[in-house]
Parts: C-alpha cells; structure tokens; sequence
C-alpha cells in the first residue's frame, strides 16, 4: 500500500501547484492530487510488469542464437535460468497485474530501447553472474534473484528518464513503489500461482488522511502561516522559502486535525520531507520551529492527543 510518507509529499505539492498558480479552484486541485496518488499505484504495477519484458527480450535473444547459420554449442544450449525463473513467471501470469494494465493502458511496449538497455546491464551485473552459475537453485533463490533485480533498478539514469517521459507526476514515486514491489515479493510462497499484489492503501482512513490534510492544509493556509510567523522572528525572512512555509503549515494542520497520529511522527515525517524538497539547511530550522510550535499550541489546548506516546515528541 502507498506509504502515508508519500501521501504527505503528493499533499504539499499539490498545495505548492495550487498556491504558485493562484488557483480558485480547490476541488480541480483536489482531483490532480488524488489522480498523482492513483498514479503512483499505476507505478506500482508498471514496475512489476517490467521484469516480463525483460525476460521476452532475452528469449528473443536467445532464439536468435540458435538461428545462427554457425551456431556455438552456447546458441544451441544457453543458459535460461534467468528466463525460467519461476518468480519472474508468476508475475508475468499475474492477472492481477496484466488486468490493471490492460485497465489502465500501462506497459512498456513503446520503450524498446530501455528494456535492451536494462537487460545489457543486468547480464553485466555480479548478482545476475552469480545466479546463472548456480549448478542448482530454489525457489527462495528465483525470489531473491527478482528481489536483487528491483534494488538494481534504484537510481537507474535510463529508467528514471523513461519514467519521467511516461508520466511527469512518477517523479519521485519510484523508491516508494520499488519498497511496495519487495514487500509484495516477501509474501510470495513456493505454493502460490496467482500474485497477492498490495491494496492502494492499507485501509479508507488513508484517502480520508490525504483529502483531509489537504483541504485544511489550503483552507487554513493564511492563518498557520500568520501562526508560524510568530516563531520565526530571529530568522532572516527573506531567507525563508516558499517551501519551507509551506511544510510547517502543513505539519500545523497536521498537528492539530489528527489526534491519532502522534506528534514525533509529524515532526518527524516533515523534517524528513524538508530534506529533499527544500534548501540544504531547511530540516534544521523547520526542526527547530516545530518544536516551539508544538509548545505554543500545545499549552493552546490546540494539540488534543490521546493514547500512550501520542503527545511525546522525545519517544514515538
């Protein structure tokens, strides 16, 4: 399932599309954020389609070799471990991935130069030497082989170009769905034939967080940030970016509109967000304002949190 990680980054960009545009349209905003979290979903099955591919090119390989007119006793008998991989079988038999496909039109049919791309530098790749070579092998090796093949693809500059050229709004989501796609594998058992893929989110209360962060994120957006501004005065305003505004009045809403999430886990989470889609030194001044935030609305009688843990911003 998307991570509430990744939801709270599609909400502060859905946020920082419609401040920047100064859009008066809260629900088309609304409907583009949910439609990036269905697209990350779509991510998520584009990427378990990917390894089938793969696999059709190294047969198409493969039967061109045995085509020679000289053929090597190699092209005659070639190694096909990696093509009858039984792991790298069940996803591409998975009905639920090629239904969600077909659905959604998703697939990799129009990047042939990526998947000859990607199949030249896994047979390069010392996992996939030392998987070949196994005189013998199990299905907790085809699983660990596929688990390998999907870290490999992390910080991949061909696939993050060809993503980026599919959708726009796949910026970012891979590392998210690449920890679903293990997660998923995880599961997968010698005896299964059909893949249990993970739900978009763990349950309801996951859309209802992500509508609801938003839609008070935009709502309240002048009065919490008028509220943070009393916590910046010994800053250099004119040092404080947009995105920096932006994500500890988001962290307010969150603070004081979810009573079940504890306070560590905003503050944690968006000091977290702060470090890769703000300026280098952002974590430690929103570190440093959120806790004096906490404070103030804390003694406000703002923050009501109940359960053990949920107030500690010391514990989780």
């Amino acid at each position: 399932m998307l991570s509430r990680r990744l939801l709270r980054i599609k909400v502060v960009k859905a946020l920082y599309a419609h401040i920047k545009s100064e859009s008066d349209n809260m629900m088309t905003s609304e409907k583009n954020l949910l439609a990036s979290i269905d697209k990350a979903y779509d991510l998520y099955f584009q990427m378990l389609a990917l390894p089938a591919e793969i696999v059709r090119y190294a047969e198409s390989r493969i039967e061109l070799n045995r085509q020679k007119k000289l053929p090597t006793y190699e092209d005659l008998n070639p190694n096909t471990k990696f093509v009858d991989n039984a792991v790298l079988r069940l996803l591409a038999n998975s009905d639920s991935v090629n239904d969600r496909l077909a659905a959604r039109k998703l697939g990799w049919s129009q990047q042939p130069d990526l998947i000859r791309t990607l199949y030249n530098q896994l047979i390069e790749s010392d996992f996939y030497k030392e998987y070949m070579t196994r005189s013998e092998r199990s299905f907790t090796d085809d699983r660990l082989f596929v688990e390998n093949f999907f870290r490999f693809l992390q910080d991949n500059e061909a696939l993050d170009t060809a993503l980026e050229e599919l959708s726009i709004l796949w910026n970012d989501d891979l590392g998210f769905v690449l920890a679903m796609i293990l997660r998923t594998l995880s599961n997968l058992r010698p005896s299964h034939t059909e893949l249990k893929v993970m739900p978009q989110f763990k349950n309801d209360d996951d859309l209802a967080f992500a509508k609801t962060l938003f839609e008070r994120s935009l709502v309240n957006y002048a009065a919490n940030l008028e509220y943070v501004d009393r916590f910046t005065s010994n800053w250099d305003v004119e040092r404080i970016v947009f995105m920096d505004n932006l994500i500890l009045t988001t962290a307010m809403t969150e603070l004081v509109s979810f009573p079940d999430i504890p306070v560590k886990v905003t503050l944690d989470e968006f000091i977290d967000i702060s470090k890769y889609y703000s300026t280098p030194g952002s974590s430690v001044f929103i570190n440093g304002v959120l806790d004096k935030m906490v404070e103030s609305l804390t003694a406000e009688g703002r923050i009501a949190k109940s359960g053990r843990g949920l107030l500690d911003t010391k514990n989780a």
